[in-house]
């Protein structure tokens, strides 16, 4: 992209403020993983979070979800989980997710047929997640628990806006999600 994703302007925020602020409404602690530009993004943060620093983010993402599952509170019942190029979840999404009412281990959005994020899973398979190695994704997990996820199909197109490039980011923005 040219410059950190967390920083891009979504809706008159940046994307990081932007998800810390719909997960914050509505959860606690909200942990925020920085690697690349770290010093960057956190200077240019508005919202407050629990930052943590992945060293060794340059091994790939799942090395960062598993820095950000090492900061999450014992408490925790579950964590729902985002990547930061994802900023246009609708507030009701998450409302959804955190509310759901099964007992499965996973619940996963989708919108017209398609699997999106954020996703939120039990403390029950924070083992797995962090039982990875570096070839290994966070799909995987998901995946093994297919069985035992909660679909939830939503009327959120944010769920599977996933701003990987340039064009993506402009159709972001000129698609007025």
């Amino acid at each position: 992209m040219g410059s950190p994703k967390a920083l891009l302007m979504y809706r008159g925020e940046t994307f990081l403020d932007r998800l810390v602020g719909v997960f914050a409404a509505r959860l606690n602690p909200v942990i925020v993983v920085l690697g690349a530009a770290e010093e960057e993004v956190r200077a240019r943060t508005l919202r407050a979070a629990t930052f943590v620093v992945n060293g060794d983010y340059a091994v790939g993402q799942t090395s960062s979800l598993q820095c950000g599952l090492r900061a999450v509170p014992t408490g925790a019942e579950g964590i729902l989980m985002t990547l930061v190029d994802r900023p246009a979840v609708a507030e009701a999404t998450v409302d959804a997710l955190v509310s759901a009412g099964s007992s499965l281990p996973l619940r996963v959005p989708r919108y017209q047929g398609r699997r999106g994020h954020p996703i939120w899973f039990s403390r029950a398979l924070v083992a797995e997640f962090l039982a990875l190695g570096t070839e290994g994704a966070a799909s995987d997990v998901v995946h093994r628990h297919t069985g035992e996820t909660e679909f939830l199909d939503l009327d959120d197109p944010g769920i599977t806006a996933n701003v990987d490039d340039p064009a993506a980011y402009r159709a972001l923005v000129e698609s007025g999600l």
